[in-house]
C-alpha cells in the first residue's frame, strides 16, 4: 500500500512597521532564502495473522440415516458423517512441547417428531472414523470404531456415542501441522421392536487442544 503525504509550507507574513526616526530594511529577495526538500519515507510491513488451530465441518443438511443391514437381531440404519477438517497453521516453534489436539463426538438422545415420549438412546448410535488425508508422519490418526450397545459383531466397544468418543487426534501437535480431513460411517442399531417414527438427534463435535 502506498501512502502519499503532502507537506504544506506556510509563509509567515512579516508586517513592516515604520517607526518615526527609525529605518528598517525591507523583505529580503526570494533568491536570498534557499530552500531544501526533506524526504519522508515509511516502510509498511505486511499484516500477518498468527497461526491457529481450528475445526470446520463441510456444508450439509444433516445426515439422514437409511435402513441398511437389518437382520433378526437388530434394525440397522446407516449414513456418513460430513467431512470434518482440522487445520493447524501454527509454526512448530510456536507450539508448546507435548501439546496435542483431539476431536471427539457425542450424540444426544433421538426423539420422535410429534411424540417426545418415544426416544432412542445415544448408546444405540455407533461410528467408524476414517482418515481421508495422508498423515506424512503417522502422528495424526482416526479414532477407533465404536458399536451400538446392540453389537454389530465387529468386536468394537459396545458403548455407542453416549459419551465423548474420539474421531481424530494427534499425539504431538508439533510433529505434523497442516490440514487433516476425516469422516465416519454412522450406524444406528436398535432392537427389532423399536417403535416406528421419525427421530432426530444432535451429534456434537468438539476440538480440544491440550498439553
Amino acid at each position: 500500500m502506498k501512502i502519499n503525504r503532502t507537506t504544506q509550507v506556510l509563509a509567515a507574513s512579516v508586517l513592516g512597521l515604520t517607526l518615526a526616526g527609525a529605518g528598517m530594511a525591507g523583505p529580503a529577495a526570494a533568491d536570498d532564502n534557499p530552500s531544501s526538500g526533506i524526504d519522508v519515507s515509511v516502510n509498511i510491513t505486511p499484516t500477518t495473522t498468527p497461526g491457529q488451530l481450528s475445526m470446520t465441518v463441510a456444508d450439509n443438511n444433516g445426515v439422514s440415516l437409511q435402513e441398511n443391514g437389518s437382520d433378526a437381531a437388530a434394525r440397522q440404519f446407516t449414513g456418513t458423517l460430513p467431512t470434518v477438517t482440522v487445520s493447524d497453521t501454527r509454526k512448530p516453534e510456536d507450539i508448546p512441547a507435548g501439546e496435542y489436539w483431539a476431536v471427539v463426538g457425542q450424540s444426544s438422545q433421538f426423539v420422535a417428531t410429534g411424540d417426545t415420549a418415544k426416544t432412542i438412546g445415544p448408546e444405540y448410535l455407533g461410528w467408524k472414523p476414517r482418515l481421508l488425508t495422508d498423515s506424512s508422519t503417522g502422528a495424526v490418526s482416526a479414532g477407533e470404531p465404536v458399536s451400538s450397545v446392540v453389537s454389530d459383531g465387529t468386536g468394537a466397544p459396545e458403548v455407542g456415542l453416549k459419551g465423548q468418543e474420539l474421531l481424530v487426534s494427534t499425539a504431538n501437535s508439533s510433529d505434523e501441522i497442516g490440514t487433516s480431513k476425516v469422516n465416519a460411517d454412522l450406524a444406528l442399531r436398535t432392537p427389532v421392536d423399536v417403535a416406528a417414527g421419525e427421530y432426530h438427534s444432535t451429534l456434537t463435535l468438539s476440538l480440544f487442544n491440550q498439553s
